[in-house]
């Protein structure tokens, strides 16, 4: 999954994002409300974890921008206030879930898991393509009904040509998905990722083809 982490403290982001990219997700991470603002309107993420007290806008406002456009991607807003009405005021602008400071980062992962399932709790648990079969709830890739051992990476990209199939994929856009925007990663790296995918999914029904110039997509293998 590819998560935005809105926190002005430059220790704490970087401990965010160093324990969701251990964990096999794109992290982006911004400072400023302003400049989340501005990314959130054009990038699309699978979730936010956002701090309130942040330089420019609040993340409040951030929160109430993405929710006044339609916005519904999960948000765990953080804060060091802790009284009763703060945390209402949060919830009622939009928020999903709501974490004081300091907190564990086990804590933040769990809460994290947990908002995604009653994200996902209206979608199907599964995705199926010929005998591959992802499932969504335990991050779990199975061949007919075999678990394939995958390192994270490999996983989170199974999962998006899973979720994209016969759609075609740039290579910038499995780098944002696997690192998040901006990550200092060589483009190689993508062409490493998908040869060793391909291998991993020989015999599985499906095929991942390259377009010169263009990216990848899985098709049916024929």
């Amino acid at each position: 999954m590819r998560i935005a982490v809105v926190e002005d403290n430059l220790m704490l982001a970087d401990a965010i994002a160093k324990s969701l990219g251990d964990g096999g997700h794109g992290v982006d991470v911004l400072h400023a409300g302003d400049d989340a603002r501005d990314f959130l309107a054009q990038e699309r993420v699978d979730a936010i974890i956002l701090d309130i007290n942040l330089p420019g806008i609040s993340g409040l406002e951030v929160l109430a921008g993405l929710r006044r456009r339609g916005d519904s991607t999960p948000v765990i807003l953080l804060t060091a206030r802790g009284e009763t009405r703060e945390r209402v005021h949060g919830l009622d602008a939009g928020a999903d879930d709501y974490l004081v400071k300091p907190f564990d980062m086990a804590e933040l992962n769990a809460r994290l898991r947990a908002m995604l399932r009653r994200r996902d709790a209206d979608r199907t648990p599964h995705l199926q393509v010929a005998d591959l079969r992802f499932d969504r709830t335990a991050r779990r890739l199975y061949q007919d009904d075999r678990p394939l051992d995958l390192p994270r990476r490999e996983l989170a990209l199974a999962e998006l040509f899973l979720l994209r199939r016969d759609q075609i994929i740039s290579k910038e856009q499995i780098l944002d998905h696997l690192y998040g925007g901006g990550a200092e990663v060589e483009a190689a790296a993508v062409e490493l990722y998908v040869h060793r995918l391909r291998k991993r999914l020989a015999g599985s029904g499906v095929a991942i083809k390259t377009v010169r110039g263009l990216g990848y997509y899985m098709e049916l293998a024929p």
